[in-house]
Formats: C-alpha cells, structure tokens, sequence
C-alpha cells in the first residue's frame, strides 16, 4: 500500500507538467506559441551561404537571388550542352544548313536555280532536371558542278532524352534548264517551328550575262547571291546560317551553302 502522502506529491507533479508556463522564445501553458522575429538565421540548418545577395529555396538552400539571362552558349559544331550551375531555364534556337545552289548548264544559257534554306525551330525548355543535351549541327555544302544539282542541307538538333528540336535542311538548287523553285526545310519540336526560304530559279535563258537563281533565306544572316558572270560566279556562296546557296550562272558551277547553328540563351 502506498501512503496517502506520495499520492498527493504524484498528483502535484503532474499538474506541474501539464500547466506549466514557458517564457522566452517559446511561450504559453498548455498550448505554446513562437515568439514573433525569434527564428533568426542562425537557427536554421539550410545549406549554403547567407547574406544580401541570396534567399532560401524550398529545397533549404541558400540561392542566388540574381535571376534573368545570364549566359549563351553557341554551337557551330557537334557536341554536348552542359547545364551551368544555377541555370533552370533555356531558350533555344536551331538552325540546318541550307541547300547547294544547282550548276549552270555547259553550252546552253541556262542557270542553276538557289538552294532552299533550312528550317529554324525555338524553344523555351524548363531544364531544372535536364543536365545535357546533345547536340548536332549540321555542316555546309560544296556548290554543285556544271551540269549538276545541288546537294540537301543537313539537320541540325538539340536532343536531351526528353526533348528533341530539328532544323532540316533545306533542298538542293537544280542544274541549268531545270527552271523550278527549291522548297526550304521544316522545322519540328519547337514552341516555333519555321520552314525556309525557297531557292528560286534563275532567269529565262537569254544573254549569258544572266546569274543564277538567288539562294533561299532563313533568319540568321543573309542568304546566297545567284551566279553574275558566264566565266566565274560572283559571290553565290551562302552567308550566315541556314542559307541556300545561289544558282551558278551558265558554264558555272552553284554557290556553297550556309551551315547550321544552335544558340542556347541559358536564365537563371
């Protein structure tokens, strides 16, 4: 049996435990209440560091708080995007290579007709979760000979496992005689997907001072001149990105391509 004295002690030490009264930070009896401005920096367990230039994400770390466009890679050959620390957003351009202007004709005053250009596709993309992306670009093409038609642009391409962005090329110019309009490429995977320019045919057979067929326009740059002159081409080789090359005048051969581009406009 126990006496009547340690039950009473029992029932004072708990009633001790139920009301008892906090002060300082952390104040009430039975329900307790934070103090206002009392969690200060110094207790909290985020990582990273603290001061005037960041905030606390939902992930508990110390980020910066600079946001907007921050950087741009450039691509003019294949390889890999690597995503910079901090970036979480990206736009994306990307362009193919333009179409090989068509050759003129030997012995016939006929021209070759202009390259179609590529197709252009952008992008914006949410990249939190996307580290690498690989990329394809494609290269210019060698004006046609005499008597021959140009050859297709190739595609250019953004492809991370998710997301796959194209820039087709566009067609190759005809050879002389052959007195059409080459389309442009297409475009796919983009929030704009743009189709080329077309190359156009050069002029009806008349003096051989005529040139060829200018070459097809895309957005980046300026777009292949058509063949001037009966002996040599003047200036029918494409500029820029994603331009069709020009049509070579008679006994001349078709202007170069432009090649493709990708162009990475990276945000914080």
């Amino acid at each position: 049996k126990l006496a009547n004295s340690i039950n009473t002690e029992i029932t004072a030490n708990t009633a001790k435990v139920t009301n008892a009264t906090h002060t300082g930070d952390v104040t009430g009896a039975t329900a307790l209440t934070i103090a206002t401005d009392a969690v200060d920096i110094a207790m909290l367990s985020a990582t990273g560091t603290a001061d005037g230039t960041t905030f606390l994400r939902g992930d508990n770390a110390w980020a910066s708080a600079a946001a907007g466009l921050n950087s741009v890679q450039v691509f003019t050959s294949g390889g890999t995007w690597t995503r910079p620390a901090s970036i979480t957003k990206v736009i994306v351009h990307v362009v193919g290579a333009g179409g090989a202007g068509g050759g003129g004709r030997s012995g016939y005053n006929y021209t070759g007709t202009g390259g179609g250009a590529s197709g252009l596709a952008i992008k914006f993309l949410d990249v939190s979760s996307i580290s690498t992306s690989t990329i394809t670009i494609a290269a210019a093409i060698t004006g046609a000979a005499i008597d021959a038609s140009g050859a297709d642009g190739g595609d250019s391409s953004w492809a991370d496992g998710t997301n796959t962005i194209a820039g087709n090329g566009g067609d190759g110019g005809n050879y002389g005689g052959e007195s059409y309009s080459e389309p442009g490429g297409t475009a796919s995977g983009g929030d704009i997907n743009s189709t080329g320019g077309s190359g156009m045919a050069g002029p009806a057979p008349n003096t051989d001072a005529h040139g060829g067929g200018p070459g097809g326009i895309c957005c980046h740059g300026f777009g292949g001149s058509g063949g001037a002159m009966v002996r040599g081409n003047w200036d029918n080789d494409a500029k820029g990105y994603g331009h069709g090359g020009g049509g070579g005048a008679k006994n001349c051969t078709g202007g170069a391509s432009a090649p493709g581009i990708i162009v990475v406009w990276e945000y914080k």
